[in-house]
């Protein structure tokens, strides 16, 4: 348990901030599942904007501070590859 003022007051604002954050979290986490289920069960199309809706979603939580600018990159990059890769063997197929 803290002990001095600062430290208690540290305890109350990062609790604040964690419950001002989470739903963006939240939101950039079920943009990016939702993209990768599209990628599997989904058409071309439908799974391009999914993808564009979650690199949307990510920017802006960085933006917000919400999420590290690195971490959004390393997301968007792997959703990117995912999509790449998904894109070559539908077209393969078609």
């Amino acid at each position: 348990m803290a002990n001095s003022k600062s430290a208690k007051k540290r305890i109350r604002v990062s609790e604040r901030q964690r419950l001002r954050n989470k739903p963006h979290r939240t939101e950039a986490r079920s943009s990016v599942r939702r993209a990768e289920q599209v990628m599997t069960e989904g058409s071309t199309p439908e799974a391009i904007d999914a993808v564009k809706h979650a690199i949307s979603t990510l920017d802006r939580v960085a933006s917000k501070g919400v999420i590290h600018k690195n971490n959004a990159a390393r997301r968007k990059s792997r959703l990117m590859a995912k999509l790449n890769k998904f894109q070559a063997e539908h077209s393969a197929v078609a």
